[in-house]
């Protein structure tokens, strides 16, 4: 199991291996805007990778594609539909407030 920080509420929790960023987030009660129910065409659960990069996929052509259309996109970017976690390492995210 990993751990998945969320600033700013500072809320941990459990993860399993092979879950993404959104569905861990929303299985534990976690506010997180999204509307495309992970398809990756809407930027909505766009947030900032605090630590714990080395603890997720890496980043796809069509996730990168979708970051470039969004403002406020940053080397910690990422979409937490898209993010799955690997289980080497915990993680810590920040939900944006401009989003």
């Amino acid at each position: 199991m990993t751990t998945l920080t969320i600033l700013p509420s500072a809320t941990s929790i459990a993860v399993a291996e092979g879950d993404s960023l959104l569905a861990a987030m929303l299985a534990s009660g976690a506010p997180l805007a999204h509307k495309c129910d992970g398809e990756a065409s809407c930027g909505q659960c766009h947030l900032f990778v605090i630590e714990g990069r080395k603890g997720l996929s890496r980043i796809s052509r069509e996730e990168n594609e979708i970051l470039d259309t969004i403002v406020g996109v940053g080397s910690k970017s990422r979409l937490a539909c898209q993010a799955t976690l690997t289980g080497t390492e915990d993680v810590t995210v920040e939900v944006l407030s401009f989003v």
